[in-house]
């Protein structure tokens, strides 16, 4: 089998294994920095190696819209085009057509769109999604699902059973995961009847990864937790789980504990490029005076490239002066920062001790907050 998840120790619901994928294993849990349009921005495939990245991910809307997922199949596919040899994952695209187009309207059968580049219309259907996953050449590909605001419960009623209905018809486009896997993806926003209710279509498709979807868009963080309380023993134990679009250093300890295995973010990128960087104490921003003559590092246990030549003065310095080194310097080191962060859950697992290291980095790291 090209796509195997083993599972090799649990502590309480939390779960350490390996997800093997044509292109490499990935040792869960994993954190997977975001590659929207092929690139993680400033931060070249060398470099994610250097600091363990195992898993990217990249953006099926904004692929297929530039430069065309036909043209990247001609190119060899995502990993020759990007110069990446491990594993990626690629969306559906779902939700950025809603969120992102400038006009769509929803049936049953897909989503007409115009494209937030040049007005241009498309229609995006179940089908469509898979196409142009399928010639992305991702490992790991998703269905096409429509992510509603998670509070409003009519609504969310009415993307259930609409994403209900796509995942039937991705599965029946993409019956087979020896090349690449296709993960379902439970909806339900924040009530538990209807994330059952996902849940069950989804199981009878018998994915061999399953997705979390519809969080991290707009409820409050202690109802995505109570939301997870439930959501996650609604899946397949024998699978993977991946809650998406969650990088927050907190919400992926509380997430870990509660069984997800999988987790993605533009957050380690996108603050990196507004001057902030992670640290064990919580989020600093180095824009901050008490920077500019700091000769220490942004975290003396980091063993990424930053921390190891730079002080804080000078990384103020470059952020100050908008210059593009600091982009790639704080985005490598908070890349890093999530992958040490799951590297460590990881092993805590192992040693049956999450809830020890949880509390002690829980503590360290709200305590600005």
């Amino acid at each position: 089998m090209a796509f195997e998840f083993e599972l090799l120790a649990t502590d309480g619901r939390a779960r350490a294994g390996i997800l093997h994928t044509p292109h490499g294993d990935i040792p869960t849990p994993i954190f997977a920095p975001v590659g929207t349009q092929a690139t993680v921005k400033a931060v070249p495939p060398r470099d994610l190696h250097e600091i363990g990245a195992s898993l990217v991910l990249a953006n099926t809307y904004h692929l297929y819209l530039r430069p065309g997922d036909e043209l990247i199949s001609e190119m060899g596919g995502l990993h020759r085009f990007m110069a990446w040899d491990g594993p990626i994952l690629t969306d559906s695209g779902g939700f950025q057509v809603f969120s992102l187009a400038q006009i769509n309207k929803i049936d049953d059968q897909g989503v007409t769109f115009r494209s937030h580049i040049d007005g241009s219309q498309h229609r995006l259907t179940p089908e469509k999604s898979v196409q142009v996953q399928e010639n992305l050449g991702a490992d790991i590909i998703m269905a096409f699902d429509q992510c509603p605001l998670p509070t409003d419960r009519s609504i969310v009623e009415k993307a259930v059973a609409r994403t209900n209905a796509w995942a039937a018809r991705c599965r029946e486009a993409h019956p087979d995961d020896t090349v690449q896997a296709l993960f379902g993806i439970q909806q339900g926003g924040i009530f538990e009847d209807l994330r059952e209710q996902s849940s069950i279509a989804l199981r009878a498709l018998d994915f061999p990864g399953y997705a979390i979807g519809g969080l991290a868009v707009g409820e409050t963080k202690p109802q995505m937790y109570a939301a997870l309380d439930y959501a996650v023993p609604m899946l397949p134990q024998d699978k993977p789980r991946y809650l998406m679009g969650v990088g927050a250093p907190d919400d992926l300890v509380n997430s870990v504990l509660r069984g997800v295995d999988m987790f993605d973010c533009v957050m380690p990128t996108r603050i990196a490029r507004h001057g902030a960087a992670f640290t064990p104490y919580g989020t600093t921003n180095l824009r901050n005076l008490e920077h500019a003559r700091a000769e220490t590092q942004i975290d003396d246990t980091c063993s990424c490239y930053c921390c190891q030549n730079f002080s804080r003065a000078y990384l103020r310095h470059l952020v100050k002066s908008g210059e593009l080194l600091g982009h790639f310097l704080l985005s490598v080191h908070n890349i890093r920062f999530l992958l040490r962060h799951m590297e460590q859950m990881r092993q805590a697992i192992f040693q049956g001790a999450l809830r020890d290291y949880a509390d002690a980095f829980l503590a360290r790291y709200l305590q600005n907050l």
